[in-house]
């Protein structure tokens, strides 16, 4: 039994019945957040014995949308490590490269795809850059389900061959990532095919990431959580999830959240540098950190306002700087990680953050360019 009683617009802030199949909002087209009642999840959650139960992905269903436990369909994503650095006192790198498919992604793809499966769908589309790309086309792998997958076609060739090793569809967009979307989006209203991607159900799979970081501190929040931006949904996700543990009363203290994107893609950076209440798109996204060249962030705005609400901070990095942070990664720390996901890290140094620092890196390397 799912203990969300809503789907909120976050734009318009209308509600919709949870139990609605939409991908965006019926008034304004705003993307949408899932509503639960905190209160009975409280009730539901044995503290002592939740807290000492193993950090893994689906610990924290309470908070997730599936109500039917039994159609959930899982890979044991989850439970990454955080590793301490051997070269910045107090750092550590969650690292998301030993999911199923290599990435974050497999967090939201099990939610996700659980809930396709729980409404008995039989066909999904997705666009992607990539990685997300894979994580769907695994997911439903598993569950049965057709994965129709949509890509521009600057895609690294290996995140395309783990999409058709698992018997998906690849369509190759001309254009950017945000015509592939686009393209979803018209099969939803021609079709009426069920979207999967960066919208709500897939954001609360993402929010375990953040989770997982307070539960590995012992119920306590570092100093800065460091994550890469795309579409933004890791960072909205993540930071609903602290902004959740907070309302139940496991976490008392907030991190700082740091939001990094790459210097040729980067429209919330520029809207929170500027005082923005919006995102203004970028149409030509240039960056060899394919997997956050997102022009038209999905979950820009939720993002924005979570960097507000946090008194967050927001940078840019180069190409180079994400490169070099890369080559470290692996030469220094022993960690490989695709360009994307070393973002998280080149952003922390630029800042020069001070006290405990946990910086997510998404990928694995061997998915990278």
């Amino acid at each position: 039994m799912t203990l969300a009683t809503a789907i909120k617009c976050v734009q318009c802030g209308k509600e919709f019945s949870p139990h609605l199949v939409i991908f965006e909002c019926a008034e304004c087209c705003g993307s949408l957040d899932i509503v639960y009642d905190y209160d009975r999840i409280r009730r539901q959650i044995v503290k002592d014995v939740f807290l000492r139960e193993k950090v893994t992905h689906w610990k924290y269903a309470p908070f997730f949308p599936i109500a039917d436990l039994s159609k959930v369909v899982t890979l044991e994503e989850g439970g990454t490590p955080l590793i301490e650095s051997s070269t910045k006192r107090d750092w550590l790198f969650k690292y998301e490269g030993i999911n199923p498919t290599c990435s974050f992604k497999d967090r939201g793809s099990t939610v996700e795809v659980s809930k396709a499966n729980e409404l008995g769908i039989k066909e999904v589309a997705c666009a992607t850059t990539g990685n997300m790309g894979a994580s769907v086309a695994t997911y439903c792998a598993r569950a049965g389900i057709q994965a129709r997958i949509f890509v521009p076609s600057f895609a690294a060739p290996a995140k395309l061959k783990q999409i058709a090793d698992m018997g998906a569809k690849i369509t190759i967009m001309r254009g950017t990532y945000d015509d592939a979307v686009q393209k979803t989006k018209e099969l939803r209203v021609h079709k009426h095919i069920y979207l999967t991607g960066d919208y709500a159900y897939r954001g609360e799979g993402e929010k375990s990431v953040g989770f997982e970081i307070i539960d590995q501190f012992n119920w306590q929040a570092p100093d800065y959580i460091v994550l890469p931006v795309g579409n933004a949904t890791l960072f909205s996700s993540t930071y609903k999830a602290l902004m959740e543990l907070k309302t139940v009363g496991l976490l008392k203290r907030l991190p700082k959240l740091v939001a990094v994107q790459a210097a040729g893609c980067a429209p919330l950076v520029r809207a929170y540098r500027e005082n923005a209440d919006h995102i203004t798109p970028i149409k030509k996204p240039k960056t060899v950190a394919s997997a956050i060249a997102c022009g038209n962030p999905v979950d820009g705005l939720k993002a924005l306002r979570a960097l507000k609400k946090t008194k967050g901070l927001a940078v840019m990095v180069t190409d180079q700087e994400a490169l070099t942070a890369r080559k470290e990664l692996a030469t220094k720390e022993g960690v490989y990680v695709e360009v994307s996901g070393a973002v998280s890290y080149a952003g922390a140094k630029k800042l020069g953050l001070k006290g405990q620092v946990v910086c997510v890196l998404t990928g694995h390397g061997l998915k990278g360019n």
